[in-house]
């Protein structure tokens, strides 16, 4: 597999605190998320009442928690599908920023989610699929214009990633694992800084997980920001400092992961008898004593 795409030069350093965080080689890297106070509505359902969460650049994090936690809701907090009640001191941020031209913001923040592979468009051809990255749309169109330098690039990603041979294939005729990829590809395009995966691996076979999960490893190795939303513990990678449990709409626990990965946390926040496993890094989750 070829090197992955870097973002620039980072230097990374452990601080004292909670988490990791990324000190930059010209001064202190912004927080990526900041959500304070904020109460959020599904239809007529809340989800979050009072939720606050911060992420700094450079800490790898992994969000955990059971279906019907809130994760989802908060994915589509990030991506501007749906906003928080509107108050005082209540806000969700986004490198600092409430507001975002989202041709600026995709240089930065890229959410690769179940709903966009759902809803992409079947007959896209792969190539297309990663340039369609430069609009933020669902595969390309006649009016859309694409450089000698954006083909060369996507011909890049796909090669970084081992899609170069499907380049020509219907993203409906690919598995999911492959259409994965190639949405990974879309989001890498544009080489932001910080990527948000929503249950990457879900859904792929053993051969296909195993290098789903090698790919993101890289790419935090290279120097990008990993925020991985999920339910599988497994997905969780070394690479991975800090993880947010989360419950009902609410943070229950936050921290380094040694110490939020325990089988006693586990077990309460999704209500079962769990024996956490180690090996080479990873995490399992086996069945505890009944």
């Amino acid at each position: 597999m070829a090197p992955f795409l870097t973002s620039g030069n980072r230097v990374i350093s452990h601080v004292s605190g909670a988490y990791p965080e990324q000190t930059a080689v010209k001064g202190h890297m912004p927080n990526i998320i900041e959500i304070k106070n904020v109460t959020a509505y599904r239809g007529q359902t809340r989800v979050f009442n009072d939720l606050s969460l911060e992420i700094a650049q450079g800490c790898n994090t992994a969000i955990l928690g059971p279906n019907g936690a809130g994760k989802s809701t908060l994915l589509q907090l990030l991506s501007r599908e749906i906003y928080p009640v509107q108050r005082d001191g209540s806000y969700v941020r986004v490198f600092g920023q409430e507001r975002w031209n989202v041709w600026e913001l995709r240089t930065h923040f890229g959410i690769i989610s179940h709903d966009l592979q759902q809803q992409y468009m079947g007959n896209a051809l792969g190539v297309n699929v990663i340039l369609s990255g430069y609009y933020s749309s669902i595969d390309t169109a006649a009016h859309q214009q694409f450089s000698a330098e954006d083909k060369k690039r996507a011909g890049h990603i796909m090669h970084t990633l081992g899609v170069t041979d499907l380049k020509e294939r219907m993203f409906s005729a690919m598995s999911t694992g492959e259409q994965r990829r190639f949405l990974l590809g879309r989001a890498l395009i544009n080489d932001p800084d910080t990527l948000v995966l929503d249950e990457p691996t879900s859904g792929l076979d053993l051969k296909a997980c195993f290098q789903y999960l090698a790919i993101i490893r890289g790419l935090m190795q290279s120097g990008k920001t990993i925020i991985l939303v999920t339910h599988h513990i497994h997905e969780i990678p070394p690479e991975v400092s800090r993880v947010v449990l989360l419950k009902d709409g609410e943070v229950i626990a936050d921290g380094e992961k040694p110490k939020i990965l325990t089988s006693k946390n586990l077990s309460s926040l999704f209500e079962a008898s769990i024996a956490l496993v180690q090996a080479n890094g990873f995490y399992q989750a086996m069945p505890g004593e009944v």
